[in-house]
């Protein structure tokens, strides 16, 4: 293992290619994975005083003691290897992109009359697949659009001549209600079928206008042979897709199969967006993000997010739109940095959907801090009602009299912090004459948890009586009564003072005002209390 002290000489020996270096902490662990157009000149920057201005830098470097490198062709290839290391070892100090989703596809299965459907495993059984997708929605919307105009099988049948021709099949539902036009009794033949399956692949691929041409011909050849009916159908079609053209598209359709990258960053994270445009169409768009770990530069957080994503998809576009010149990276490719005009525009929007995906992440974290975690409340409430186990279930019940109507009682039910409504009760009180508190409170306690014990239901772990003494005193005769004190914790909570009152305890439990668990009490005091006045009402 090569120490620090020794890696002065390793630089020396450094080639003036491009190429990929890892460096090493001193038990071998991988810390950092990159790039470089020339290795002696970049590995040595690290080392040079002027690069400790970043302390995130100077604490990787401090913490060096080898390095490794690969000799490739360009830099374009180091940036492709350098992406593929990232992904596999995933080194503490590199930046991380958080996003590890399988995108979908659409699949055109190798079968007689093709079915066409959504899928997120590729098999090699020489079926057609279009994609990845970024978007699962933009699939399922494009789905929509050719179902919509194509009459196609979703059945699994083996449609094969022999199997059609002896009868085997019936047609089914979706033929009554015309989504099929029944191929599998010979009511539609395969040159029919694949002309649709042909007009769905242009679809897919962008080329709407190729398929309105096609129907548009057909709409006049079947009018200017009379056949109204078949012609009107035709002319539905021609408005559907014309409809979903117009929407989809927004620049000049001269712009024909290019990729719009764009990246808006700060100190700890950056957000690169991706625009796939086809004849002046976006037909999918998708934001990703990347956690830094050091002072990365946007041109290389852009490109590497560029290689990741155009590998996933398995990317064929060969012009890139993109607000930093990445021509080093891609010289096989054009590289456009638009100053003007529609390509301009479409960097432009890029760039919001960038800022936009960004503010919105902004609001998700904002309001997740304005929550209270539901497992830290009823860790709260464990503690300061000193339960055996965290209180996951929890139920209260309050007793509501009003004057000119018979005594009721309501049990509300809590799970994990936050309300069971489904779970709620509502009781007349059946053995108890005129208006008993206490009475009301032991009848419905031990009606409640009767139930719960006889039909095996799960028991709560907190019972909580809108009360003081009495009423806790009610309710634990009852669950005397079923042999189950001690298997459920209990409390009261007296109005006035918010006192917690325990079994056996004389002396109430005053809790801070301010406390998360007396909060979740009194939630579930006032729960119950509002419920039980909906059963008078």
């Amino acid at each position: 293992m090569t120490r620090n002290s020794d890696i002065s000489d390793l630089i020396r020996s450094l080639p003036d290619q491009a190429g990929v270096y890892q460096f090493y902490d001193k038990n071998g662990t991988l810390l950092y994975i990159g790039k470089a157009k020339n290795l002696k000149k970049r590995v040595s920057s690290y080392f040079s005083r002027n690069k400790y201005e970043s302390f995130k830098i100077k604490v990787l470097v401090d913490r060096i003691a080898d390095l490794k490198y690969i000799v490739v062709e360009s830099e374009s290839d180091a940036l492709l290897l350098e992406n593929n290391l990232i992904k596999k070892f995933q080194p503490r100090y590199n930046i991380l992109l958080k996003d590890d989703k399988t995108f979908p596809w659409i699949c055109v299965k190798n079968e007689p009359f093709p079915r066409v459907f959504s899928t997120r495993t590729v098999i090699n059984d020489g079926s057609k697949y279009y994609g990845p997708y970024t978007s699962a929605y933009a699939v399922k919307v494009l789905l929509n659009l050719i179902r919509q105009i194509y009459q196609l099988r979703t059945c699994k049948l083996a449609l094969t001549k022999e199997n059609i021709k002896a009868g085997k099949f019936k047609v089914c539902l979706e033929y009554h209600i015309g989504n099929c036009k029944g191929p599998c009794v010979d009511l539609q033949s395969q040159e029919d079928y694949e002309n649709s399956i042909n007009h769905i692949r242009n679809i897919i691929k962008g080329n709407l206008n190729d398929v309105i041409s096609f129907l548009k011909r057909e709409m006049e050849q079947r009018a200017a042979s009379f056949q109204f009916e078949e012609a009107n159908k035709l002319k539905e079609k021609i408005e559907i897709l014309s409809r979903y053209q117009s929407k989809s598209t927004i620049v000049n359709t001269s712009i024909h199969d290019v990729e719009v990258f764009s990246i808006v960053s700060d100190e700890k994270e950056a957000f690169v967006n991706y625009l796939k445009v086809v004849k002046g169409a976006i037909i999918q768009a998708h934001t990703v993000e990347i956690r830094k770990k050091l002072d990365e530069e946007d041109v290389d957080l852009l490109a590497f997010a560029v290689t990741d994503i155009r590998n996933r998809i398995e990317s064929k576009s060969k012009e890139l739109i993109v607000p930093l010149d990445l021509k080093d990276y891609y010289p096989a490719l054009r590289i456009t940095v638009p100053k003007r005009g529609d390509k301009l525009k479409l960097l432009e929007l890029s760039l919001r959907n960038a800022r936009t995906y960004k503010l919105e992440k902004l609001k998700r974290n904002s309001t997740r801090k304005t929550i209270v975690p539901a497992e830290r409340i009823l860790q709260s409430v464990q503690k300061d009602f000193r339960l055996k186990e965290l209180p996951r279930h929890i139920e209260c019940f309050d007793n509501s009299n009003m004057q000119g109507s018979e005594p009721v009682a309501a049990c509300v039910v809590f799970k994990n912090g936050k309300p069971s409504k489904k779970e709620y009760r509502h009781y007349n009180i059946k053995e108890v004459k005129g208006i008993d508190d206490f009475a009301s409170m032991k009848e419905v306690v031990y009606r409640r948890y009767r139930r719960l014990r006889d039909e095996k239901q799960a028991l709560p772990q907190l019972i909580v009586v809108d009360g003081g003494k009495g009423q806790l005193s009610a309710a634990l005769s009852s669950l005397d009564k079923l042999n189950l004190r001690g298997q459920i914790a209990i409390i009261g909570i007296a109005k006035k003072l918010e006192e917690i009152y325990f079994p056996g305890d004389s002396v109430p439990l005053y809790i801070d005002k301010s406390s998360e668990s007396l909060k979740l009490i009194q939630n579930l005091r006032n729960e119950a209390h509002r419920f039980g006045i909906t059963f008078h009402r």
